[in-house]
Protein backbone atom coordinates (compact mmCIF):
# COMPACT_ATOMS: atom_id res chain seq x y z
CA UNK A 1 0.00 0.00 0.00
CA UNK A 2 1.28 2.86 -1.03
CA UNK A 3 -0.14 6.95 -0.69
CA UNK A 4 -0.02 9.08 -3.62
CA UNK A 5 0.08 12.86 -4.36
CA UNK A 6 -2.09 13.61 -7.47
CA UNK A 7 -2.62 16.70 -9.90
CA UNK A 8 -6.08 16.60 -10.62
CA UNK A 9 -7.71 19.78 -12.37
CA UNK A 10 -5.16 21.51 -10.87
CA UNK A 11 -6.00 20.67 -7.59
CA UNK A 12 -3.75 18.73 -4.96
CA UNK A 13 -5.23 15.45 -3.72
CA UNK A 14 -3.62 13.16 -1.33
CA UNK A 15 -4.50 9.25 -1.41
CA UNK A 16 -3.67 7.17 1.56
CA UNK A 17 -2.91 3.52 1.41
CA UNK A 18 -3.92 2.67 -2.02
CA UNK A 19 -2.71 -0.65 -3.81
CA UNK A 20 0.10 0.41 -6.84
CA UNK A 21 -2.23 -1.43 -9.23
CA UNK A 22 -5.43 -0.08 -8.43
CA UNK A 23 -6.82 1.88 -11.56
CA UNK A 24 -7.22 5.79 -11.50
CA UNK A 25 -10.61 5.61 -12.54
CA UNK A 26 -11.44 3.27 -8.91
CA UNK A 27 -9.20 6.41 -6.97
CA UNK A 28 -11.51 9.27 -8.85
CA UNK A 29 -14.51 8.01 -8.50
CA UNK A 30 -14.44 6.08 -5.38
CA UNK A 31 -12.16 7.64 -3.12
CA UNK A 32 -12.31 11.39 -4.67
CA UNK A 33 -15.73 11.45 -5.74
CA UNK A 34 -14.94 12.80 -9.22
CA UNK A 35 -17.59 10.85 -10.57
CA UNK A 36 -18.23 12.59 -13.79
CA UNK A 37 -15.93 9.72 -15.53
CA UNK A 38 -17.42 6.63 -16.10
CA UNK A 39 -16.88 3.12 -15.74
CA UNK A 40 -17.81 1.00 -19.09
CA UNK A 41 -15.87 -2.13 -19.94
CA UNK A 42 -12.84 -2.27 -18.05
CA UNK A 43 -10.84 -3.30 -20.75
CA UNK A 44 -9.90 0.27 -22.30
CA UNK A 45 -12.07 -0.49 -25.05
CA UNK A 46 -15.51 2.02 -24.76
CA UNK A 47 -13.72 5.06 -24.16
CA UNK A 48 -16.56 6.19 -21.23
CA UNK A 49 -13.23 6.56 -18.78
CA UNK A 50 -11.22 8.82 -21.12
CA UNK A 51 -9.34 11.45 -19.34
CA UNK A 52 -5.71 13.61 -19.79
CA UNK A 53 -3.03 12.61 -18.59
CA UNK A 54 -0.51 15.35 -19.61
CA UNK A 55 -2.57 16.38 -22.46
CA UNK A 56 -3.13 12.85 -23.51
CA UNK A 57 -6.11 11.18 -23.55
CA UNK A 58 -6.20 7.45 -21.89
CA UNK A 59 -8.15 5.14 -20.34
CA UNK A 60 -8.11 5.02 -16.54
CA UNK A 61 -10.27 1.91 -16.15
CA UNK A 62 -6.92 -0.16 -16.90
CA UNK A 63 -4.65 2.80 -15.96
CA UNK A 64 -2.72 1.79 -12.57
CA UNK A 65 -2.48 4.70 -9.84
CA UNK A 66 1.39 3.90 -9.95
CA UNK A 67 1.96 4.99 -13.32
CA UNK A 68 0.84 8.61 -13.26
CA UNK A 69 3.99 9.54 -11.69
CA UNK A 70 4.11 13.89 -10.97
CA UNK A 71 1.77 14.04 -14.24
CA UNK A 72 -1.24 16.22 -14.43
CA UNK A 73 -5.07 14.50 -14.45
CA UNK A 74 -7.72 16.65 -16.00
CA UNK A 75 -11.17 14.80 -15.56
CA UNK A 76 -14.44 16.15 -17.54
CA UNK A 77 -15.19 18.22 -13.77
CA UNK A 78 -11.80 20.05 -14.40
CA UNK A 79 -12.33 20.83 -18.61
CA UNK A 80 -14.51 23.96 -18.16
CA UNK A 81 -12.68 27.44 -18.22
CA UNK A 82 -10.96 29.01 -14.91
CA UNK A 83 -14.34 31.31 -15.03
CA UNK A 84 -16.50 28.59 -14.15
CA UNK A 85 -18.13 28.81 -18.12
CA UNK A 86 -18.53 25.57 -19.89
CA UNK A 87 -15.92 24.61 -22.28
CA UNK A 88 -16.41 25.39 -26.23
CA UNK A 89 -16.86 21.54 -26.30
CA UNK A 90 -19.39 21.51 -23.33
CA UNK A 91 -21.36 24.23 -25.30
CA UNK A 92 -21.69 22.60 -28.71
CA UNK A 93 -22.53 18.89 -26.70
CA UNK A 94 -25.32 21.37 -25.51
CA UNK A 95 -25.76 23.41 -28.54
CA UNK A 96 -26.01 20.06 -30.71
CA UNK A 97 -28.32 18.66 -28.40
CA UNK A 98 -25.60 15.65 -28.40
CA UNK A 99 -26.49 13.73 -25.50
CA UNK A 100 -29.45 10.98 -25.40
CA UNK A 101 -28.22 8.91 -22.48
CA UNK A 102 -25.48 10.26 -21.70
CA UNK A 103 -23.44 7.97 -20.39
CA UNK A 104 -20.19 7.63 -22.67
CA UNK A 105 -20.84 11.89 -23.20
CA UNK A 106 -17.16 12.66 -20.42
CA UNK A 107 -15.19 10.20 -22.30
CA UNK A 108 -16.15 11.41 -25.77
CA UNK A 109 -15.64 15.30 -24.52
CA UNK A 110 -12.40 14.54 -23.03
CA UNK A 111 -10.98 12.80 -26.56
CA UNK A 112 -12.22 15.68 -28.53
CA UNK A 113 -11.14 17.91 -26.32
CA UNK A 114 -7.66 16.46 -26.85
CA UNK A 115 -8.40 16.60 -30.42
CA UNK A 116 -8.80 19.85 -30.67
CA UNK A 117 -5.91 21.00 -28.65
CA UNK A 118 -3.56 18.97 -31.42
CA UNK A 119 -5.67 20.18 -34.14
CA UNK A 120 -7.93 23.29 -33.67
CA UNK A 121 -9.38 22.58 -36.66
CA UNK A 122 -10.03 18.94 -37.81
CA UNK A 123 -11.21 17.23 -40.99
CA UNK A 124 -14.35 14.70 -40.31
CA UNK A 125 -11.61 12.31 -41.18
CA UNK A 126 -9.56 13.75 -38.16
CA UNK A 127 -12.59 13.78 -35.80
CA UNK A 128 -12.96 9.80 -36.61
CA UNK A 129 -9.39 9.12 -36.12
CA UNK A 130 -9.13 10.71 -32.50
CA UNK A 131 -12.98 9.52 -31.29
CA UNK A 132 -12.32 5.69 -33.23
CA UNK A 133 -12.74 3.67 -29.85
CA UNK A 134 -15.42 6.09 -28.32
CA UNK A 135 -18.48 3.59 -28.16
CA UNK A 136 -21.96 5.54 -27.68
CA UNK A 137 -24.53 2.97 -27.80
CA UNK A 138 -27.10 5.46 -28.62
CA UNK A 139 -25.81 6.44 -31.77
CA UNK A 140 -25.18 9.86 -31.78
CA UNK A 141 -22.09 9.99 -33.53
CA UNK A 142 -23.27 12.63 -36.18
CA UNK A 143 -24.29 15.46 -33.53
CA UNK A 144 -20.46 13.95 -32.13
CA UNK A 145 -19.24 15.03 -34.91
CA UNK A 146 -21.34 18.06 -35.64
CA UNK A 147 -20.59 19.56 -32.13
CA UNK A 148 -16.72 19.07 -32.67
CA UNK A 149 -16.96 21.26 -36.00
CA UNK A 150 -18.90 24.22 -34.08
CA UNK A 151 -16.50 23.68 -31.04
CA UNK A 152 -13.77 23.91 -33.34
CA UNK A 153 -15.01 26.86 -35.13
CA UNK A 154 -16.04 28.94 -32.07
CA UNK A 155 -12.37 28.44 -31.02
CA UNK A 156 -10.95 29.56 -34.08
CA UNK A 157 -12.70 32.63 -33.98
CA UNK A 158 -11.60 33.22 -30.81
CA UNK A 159 -15.60 33.23 -29.18
CA UNK A 160 -13.69 30.55 -26.79
CA UNK A 161 -10.87 28.81 -25.57
CA UNK A 162 -9.32 25.40 -24.61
Amino acid sequence: MTDYNLNINGKLHVVTEVDDSTPLLWILRDTLGLVGTKYGCGIAMCGACTIHLDGTPIRSCTFPVSAVGGKKILTIEGLANKDGTLHALQQAWVASDVAQCGYCQAGQIMSAAALLDENPNPSDSDIDAAMEGNYCRCGTYNRIKAAIHTAAGSITRGESKL
